[in-house]
């Protein structure tokens, strides 16, 4: 099979995408071109073609539970959709958006916009967790200064991996490392890791271009429609609700974001940065409903059974997500096995001027992460054709590094695949599809001007 088909299950999914408008169908579709194509790389054509090309398109799906974190990530999305409806209908959101607006802590867009960013920054400790608690503290004060979800989905989710990848104190920085570990570059890998920061382009960037649409409150191309139509994921706003008291929502935010720091300790034998993202974000996110769940039974303004309800109610609503997550997944999975990333990491290893491999190097991360919805994987691919030819050409380690870590988030930015832009839809209330559609000009900017910069700095360096 020629190796340029490992690329048609990506082109499958941009194309029913732009034409259908579905997510779901599209990843559909895309999963089962992947899962046919390794069938007949493995057995050939024939009559039972797309029988058991079907089957397995479902047994895969089915083995990506079987991985203990793609099974907690899926959990955690449901529990989320509770943790939200929980903090909603007990006028908690309603209560602590009167609370920040007449204390003045959040009484303009701007205010609200700087105070999302905020969050998210300080909660670097883990991506989803940024997305999560920035989406959730801020989805009232949208809706109270008549911001678009869109808006909040892209201010959450160009913070949180960008913030990650450059503070580095966290589960990101320790996977790097690992990476890094086996390689001789003249420098320790911490050094290298650290010198890459200054010139993550892309991360810096996309950080910037954030805080001025917080500041200037300007917003361009399909965000400006999204802003006009207010489309939300569900018909109602968090502010609806009779305020309660700031409490319902504040202290399982607060429960959720320290007992994260708890179990990334806990699962991590002490250390931080060993913890595991995908057990923590479970456990705090089931220990934050908890708390939720106990506030308002002991309150007397609700029976368990209502509990209930409220609780699946919210989890219903985010099915859809759920199931795109799921699915995201299991294409990720399959595109590995059929090697569409390793086909596009090939490309930079033909000969190819010194100067230009940190943009090529960048621009093959894009890709592959567009294609296949994950950063680290893209790290995992990239990193070990990136530092040997940092041992073997005398290239600076922390340009290349940098500029593969740069075109990991980039893509991911992009991608309608990537658990991270579900997770930030999911913390946001916006429809995937929008966030998407609403993001991508803002990430091809940033993405340009980086190639830009990994083009001069590699002229200027190498």
């Amino acid at each position: 099979m020629a190796d340029w088909l490992t690329l048609l299950p990506a082109l499958v999914a941009i194309v029913v995408v732009l034409w259908r408008k579905e997510v779901i169908l599209a990843l559909l579709l895309s999963l089962c071109t992947a899962e046919l194509l390794m069938y007949l790389q493995g057995q050939g054509a024939g009559p039972g073609l797309l029988l058991d090309g079907s089957i397995a398109t479902l047994e895969r799906i089915v083995a990506v539970t079987k991985d203990g974190d793609n099974a907690r990530i899926l959990m955690f999305s449901l529990l989320v959709g509770g943790l939200l409806a929980y903090m909603r209908d007990s006028g908690g959101v309603s209560a602590t958006v009167k609370m920040l607006v007449e204390k003045g802590i959040a009484k303009t867009p701007r205010q609200a916009g700087l105070l999302t960013f905020f969050i998210s920054s300080v909660t670097f400790i883990e991506s989803n967790l940024s997305s999560l608690t920035a989406g959730i503290s801020s989805r009232g004060l949208f809706d109270k200064f008549q911001m678009s979800r869109a808006r909040l989905a892209y201010i959450i989710d160009s913070t949180s991996a960008p913030i990650c990848i450059i503070i580095l104190l966290n589960g990101w920085g320790a996977y790097i490392l690992g990476l890094l570990s086996t390689y001789s570059l003249g420098d320790n890998a911490i050094s290298v890791l650290i010198g890459s920061i200054p010139l993550n382009f892309y991360a810096l960037f996309t950080l910037a271009v954030v805080l001025y649409t917080i500041i200037s409150g300007k917003v361009y191309g399909p965000m400006r429609q999204s802003e006009q139509q207010l489309n939300t994921l569900a018909a109602h706003t968090e502010i609806d609700v009779k305020p309660s008291h700031p409490s319902f929502m504040l202290v399982p935010l607060l429960t959720l974001v320290a007992s994260m720091l708890g179990f990334m300790l806990m699962t991590g034998n002490g250390r931080l940065t060993a913890g595991s993202g995908s057990q923590s974000v479970l456990y705090a996110t089931t220990l934050a409903c908890l708390v939720a769940y106990c506030m308002m039974l002991l309150s007397k303004r609700f029976k368990h059974q209502q509990l209930v309800d409220i609780g699946f109610k919210g989890m219903s609503e985010l099915l859809p997500l759920v199931t795109i997550v799921l699915l995201s997944l299991a294409l990720g999975s399959s595109l590995k096995l059929l090697g569409t990333g390793t086909f596009i990491a090939s490309i930079v290893n033909d000969s190819l001027p010194l100067v230009l491999i940190p943009a090529l190097l960048f621009l093959a991360g894009a890709l592959i992460s567009v294609t296949t919805g994950t950063s680290w994987g893209t790290f995992a691919i990239l990193i070990p054709i990136g530092m040997p030819m940092v041992e073997l050409l005398g290239l600076p380690p922390s340009l290349v590094l940098a500029a593969i870590l740069s075109g990991g988030v980039f893509g991911d930015h992009c991608s309608p695949i990537s658990d991270s832009t579900a997770v930030s839809s999911v913390a946001s209330g916006c429809d995937l599809l929008e966030h998407v559609k609403t993001q991508l000009p803002y990430a091809l900017f940033c993405g340009v001007l980086a190639l830009l910069a990994f083009m001069l700095a590699g002229v200027v360096m190498i």
